[in-house]
């Protein structure tokens, strides 16, 4: 009898699953996902629709941030771009939406590629505030570029169809976003495998030590930023649907907060720790809601109260995990795993 994985070939270490039991897992999820709509409701079906945005848009961020080192507060910016530019297309040019989301993402991988040039020469809190220049821009061009975007009124995005099939309800929009969501975990998850992947690493790890061993800080750094920037704009394009009408104010700077928020809460650095902060972020105003709701027969106060102290309760979570858990849900998750993995061993 053998103890312990034992791996004789190459293709054994290539293997993204060292068992079939993350596979079977795997399988059940998506056959989860799959009846969802037909058993959720409405309210419901809207939130797993903003949790599956909401999971491309952190895992693009965590890329950046988590894995590469970059320091970018301009997420809602290249969110809005993405968004804007799916509406436009398909407004103005008349694309159906499943050109007009990766045309747009590609724009926003662009646009996200010009204002990461300034990471060639800025660090920390500097590249911080370069990155914050992006927000303030595409915020102003929103507004005042009326004829393209709508302004203040705001731009209507036109309703998707798909083989004839218009997606014009969250249950039919929801196999759309979670499409999405699949290949977008599978490729982030990959992509560190990869030889790009162990780049931004060495470079988050440290930079001076990745160019003497021959990495490109020139061309990483600003790939980094290019991916990065191509999840959130397939994020903003999914986002524009699911609204189905874009407001310049659904892209403030707290939007940016908030992405910060889930990838440290979930765990910097971790493909895993991107969802779970995505689901955690998503959430809480929900439960925090649905509790102040239950509350109101009783103390009629509540609902004000609760929802006035919705940005202390966010605060207050981010600083408890960078406390007692910097490395976030995912860390916590690995050593649950890992305790039952080893029971009743202590070892």
């Amino acid at each position: 009898m053998t103890c312990g994985g034992f791996r004789v070939r190459y293709r054994d270490d290539e293997r993204i699953f060292d068992t079939h039991l993350p596979v079977a897992g795997l399988l059940v999820l998506i056959g989860a996902l799959s009846v969802v709509p037909f058993i959720a409701s409405t309210y419901w079906l809207d939130v797993l629709n903003r949790i599956g945005i909401a999971i491309i848009g952190a895992i693009g961020l965590n890329i950046l941030i988590g894995f590469t080192g970059q320091i970018s507060i301009g997420h809602a910016a290249f969110l809005a771009v993405g968004a804007y530019t799916t509406a436009v297309l398909e407004a103005h040019l008349g694309l159906p939406f499943y050109l007009a989301i990766p045309a747009a993402a590609l724009v926003t991988a662009v646009f996200g590629l010009l204002f990461g040039l300034p990471s060639l020469r800025l660090k920390g809190l500097y590249l911080a505030i370069a990155t914050l220049a992006a927000h303030f821009i595409t915020t102003y061009v929103i507004i005042h570029w009326e004829g393209m975007t709508g302004g203040v009124l705001g731009l209507l995005v036109p309703t998707p169809t798909l083989f004839g099939l218009a997606l014009d309800s969250d249950a039919r929009i929801f196999y759309v976003i979670f499409a999405c969501v699949i290949p977008a975990t599978f490729f982030a998850k990959n992509l560190f495998r990869t030889k790009v992947g162990r780049a931004f690493i060495a470079i988050r790890d440290r930079d001076v030590a990745a160019q003497v061993i021959g990495v490109s800080l020139f061309k990483y750094k600003l790939l980094a930023f290019s991916i990065s920037s191509f999840y959130a704009g397939i994020a903003g394009g999914l986002m524009a649907h699911h609204s189905r009408i874009l407001f310049s104010d659904a892209f403030t700077l707290l939007v940016a907060i908030d992405y910060l928020a889930m990838i440290i809460i979930g765990g910097m650095g971790s493909i895993l720790g991107s969802i779970f902060g995505a689901i955690f972020m998503t959430l809480l105003p929900e439960i925090l809601k649905l509790t102040a709701t239950s509350l109101s027969g009783v103390y009629p106060q509540s609902f004000g109260l609760i929802a006035s102290s919705r940005d202390v309760i966010f605060g207050l979570a981010i600083i408890t995990f960078l406390i007692f858990e910097p490395e976030g849900l995912a860390r916590i998750w690995m050593r649950i795993r890992t305790y039952w993995q080893l029971w009743p061993y202590a070892y």
